[in-house]
């Protein structure tokens, strides 16, 4: 939401650090997601907040207020519970790609139109190809791969033409953290669609471009060391920048309870 607006889909959200993760169960968040479509409203935004996230959240002012402002701040990893259990929250994950195969099944007989921008060249058709196999029916409306360079006005307009003429009710992000979140926030009234959600590496897994970490590990909260294996080089910083936020919060949070715990034993 445009200036600092916000509204509140289901009160229950918890704040970590001043940052707010979503407690709302899946089917809350999707039935928002379907209503939102059939009544064509625009503008409307889910962020999928990591630990990455929220650490950058809480040093760029820019990407604390897209969090914020966000419709939705769905949990994204298990590092957002470490520090939700920590500040007395009881988190569910739901990260980008599991939201959007949810989107994906639960569209197909509500004629959902999903529009693919961003990922490596191919990326997004691959993927349009193999979620339209496991969801006959699907409508992919578009896709488009952005050059690895900052586009003109003249050619970010015509994207957003190209986007709009192909009526999309949701508009998948696929470039990566900070990035997909700044150009969400800048076509926010320029992009007529309902929704727009940045899902990040959800693009090379349903792709099959990167391998996603299977069921149980994912099951395990270990998608991270997966992750970490297969793409270190890439990982690691980030992954420190994880590690930083959630001692961080851990810390903060134990010290707080410690603090309620003494006062109230003295009064």
């Amino acid at each position: 939401m445009k200036n600092g607006e916000r509204r509140d889909i289901d009160p229950s959200v918890a704040y970590i650090k001043g940052l707010p993760i979503s407690l709302a169960p899946h089917e809350v968040v999707l039935e928002e997601i379907g209503r939102a479509i059939a009544a064509r409203e625009s503008g409307r935004y889910i962020s999928i907040t990591n630990t990455e996230s929220m650490y950058h959240g809480l040093r760029r002012p820019d990407h604390g207020d897209f969090i914020r402002n966000s419709d939705f701040s769905l949990c994204d990893g298990v590092g957002v519970i470490v520090a939700g259990w920590a500040w007395g929250a009881k988190i569910e994950r739901f990260n980008g790609p599991i939201l959007q195969l949810e989107c994906s099944s639960r569209g197909v007989e509500r004629g959902w139109r999903h529009f693919f921008y961003g990922g490596k060249e191919g990326v997004a058709d691959a993927m349009a190809q193999r979620l339209k196999a496991e969801y006959p029916g699907l409508i992919v409306c578009g896709t488009y791969c952005p050059p690895f360079r900052d586009q003109t006005p003249e050619e970010d307009d015509e994207v957003v033409r190209q986007i709009n003429a192909s009526e999309p009710d949701m508009v998948w992000v696929g470039l990566g953290l900070i990035k997909q979140e700044k150009w969400i926030a800048t076509h926010l009234g320029k992009v007529k669609a309902p929704w727009m959600v940045g899902v990040g590496a959800a693009f090379d897994y349903h792709a099959g471009a990167i391998p996603w970490a299977p069921r149980f590990i994912r099951a395990l909260g270990l998608e991270w060391l997966f992750r970490l294996i297969i793409q270190p080089k890439l990982r690691a910083r980030r992954y420190w920048w994880s590690l930083v936020y959630v001692v961080e919060c851990v810390l903060q949070g134990l010290m707080q309870f410690r603090f309620l715990r003494a006062a109230k034993a003295r009064g």
